[in-house]
């Protein structure tokens, strides 16, 4: 069996089951804190930030979408995975060390929280590197894996300041009120956010060519984690004023740092996504004249609104086939260029050029002859 389908073979079965075995510890913790009717009702909120947060990540990751079942393993590993090995190391802490209520806030969650969400970002470089193609990559699945958690852990926070048992006061429908305003309103961005750092940091080390690069731009981007939910999480400790404060001064304007550098970076990647096509079409491995209809997401849209015109579900289905094929090899090829190409590098090239090949005769692009079948 080859090395990248051994790799892949492994980060599977690795996640799969440290998934399994979280969701049933995760599940139990869920049921034992609350009464049936409030835990419905706290899923319930909590997943309404869910959808729109995942469909700003998908919404950057148009140009080479994710594998979807990547990315379910990365929510997975946030809501599961992540959240439990959290519990265990802060429970664990506060047994053997003896943190107070504070320091567990202010340090103990943040290095242990963000260790655990990085992990699913660490496995990834480790054994599916070939998925990330560079800083983007890293912001999709941080994200997912933010997103995750947040969700988890939002059904246990709702749940105890609906059922009275978080030690802020008697309970109710108050108390379950401010606790959704504030973290599932004004703030669900916060753990995608924190866990992001470190996906910019891995997304770094894909394409250097520098060791040491490679080893501390995810060290790097977590310790920057680490501090962004330590200050955040400081801040609740001393009350609603210095919340805002951290809110406004300095968390507003890092996600609209972070969000500006996802959208910079897509932009980017369709520059990049061009030269390298444009490279690969004077090699010979696709048609110059198809590149305007792969590298920009309009003409993408365009062309299979016609392919499903003229040729109906199937001929739109070839078109997804061939664009995704193109816009595979073009990102394989750039990191080809830059002397970063993933080990295997030569097989799936040609694994893409031969698709490009099979599904090219198939398909024509607005104002071109359509092809007799």
């Amino acid at each position: 069996m080859p090395a990248a389908r051994r790799d892949s073979l492994a980060f599977t079965v690795v996640v799969t089951v440290l998934v399994a075995l979280c969701a049933l510890l995760m599940l139990l913790v869920i049921g034992l804190s609350g009464a049936p009717g409030s835990l419905l009702l706290a899923t319930g909120l909590a997943a309404l930030p869910v959808g729109p947060l995942v469909g700003c990540y998908l919404w950057l990751d148009r140009y080479e979408p994710e594998p979807k079942r990547l990315l379910m393993l990365g929510l997975l590993w946030g809501g599961f995975v992540a959240t439990a090995a959290a519990i265990l190391i802060q429970g664990l802490g506060g047994l053997v060390v003896g943190f107070t209520d504070n320091q567990s806030l202010a340090i103990v969650a943040p290095v242990s929280e963000e260790a655990c969400k990085g992990a699913f970002l660490l496995l990834l470089l480790w054994w599916r590197r070939a998925e990330l193609d560079g800083i983007l990559d890293g912001i999709v699945y941080a994200g997912m894996v933010g997103v995750g958690f947040a969700f988890t852990e939002n059904i246990l926070y709702l749940a105890a300041a609906y059922n009275g048992t978080d030690g802020a006061g008697p309970g109710g429908t108050n108390a379950l009120t401010a606790t959704f305003v504030v973290r599932c309103l004004l703030s669900p961005f916060a753990h995608p956010l924190f866990t992001t750092f470190t996906g910019i940091g891995v997304g770094i080390a894909v394409n250097s060519r520098r060791g040491v690069v490679r080893v501390f731009a995810p060290l790097g981007g977590y310790l920057l984690a680490v501090a962004a939910h330590a200050i955040w999480n400081t801040s609740t400790i001393y009350g609603l004023g210095n919340f805002a404060l951290v809110y406004l001064v300095l968390m507003a304007p890092a996600l609209f740092g972070v969000a500006g550098l996802a959208v910079w970076a897509r932009r980017s990647e369709r520059r990049m996504l061009a030269a390298a096509l444009g490279d690969a079409a004077r090699r010979g491995l696709v048609p110059a004249t198809d590149i305007g209809w792969v590298v920009d997401l309009g003409a993408r849209r365009r062309a299979r609104a016609y392919a499903k015109q003229v040729g109906g579900a199937a001929a739109e289905r070839a078109m997804r086939e061939y664009q995704q094929a193109a816009v595979e090899l073009g990102f394989l090829h750039h990191r080809y260029l830059r002397g970063t190409p993933p080990p295997d590098f030569a097989a799936r090239g040609q694994e893409y050029v031969a698709r490009i090949g099979a599904v090219r005769p198939t398909i024509a692009f607005p104002g071109q002859v359509v092809p007799t079948r």
